[in-house]
């Protein structure tokens, strides 16, 4: 499959990203912009980090599958 056809966010990742999304817009409304928007923030911040690390990872884990690939039939070819 090449690469650029690869989902690399699962469906339980793009659930959790509307979810906090829209918890986030829900605590934004009922807090208003004072002080306790803040920890919300970082909350969110949080799980921004975690999701783009772990799609840095899936796309990591493609090129690493790929260049394994790569070697594998280099091997196979060099066998015949």
């Amino acid at each position: 499959m090449p690469p650029h056809k690869i989902r690399h966010l699962d469906t339980g990742s793009r659930i959790v990203v509307l979810v906090t999304c829209g918890l986030f817009v829900a605590a934004l409304f009922s807090k208003g912009l004072g002080h306790g928007i803040l920890l919300e923030a970082g909350v969110f911040l949080v799980s921004v980090k975690l999701i783009v690390f772990a799609y840095k990872n899936s796309v990591t884990g493609a090129q690493i599958k790929e260049q394994l690939s790569r070697i594998e039939s280099l091997l196979e070819r060099e066998e015949r």
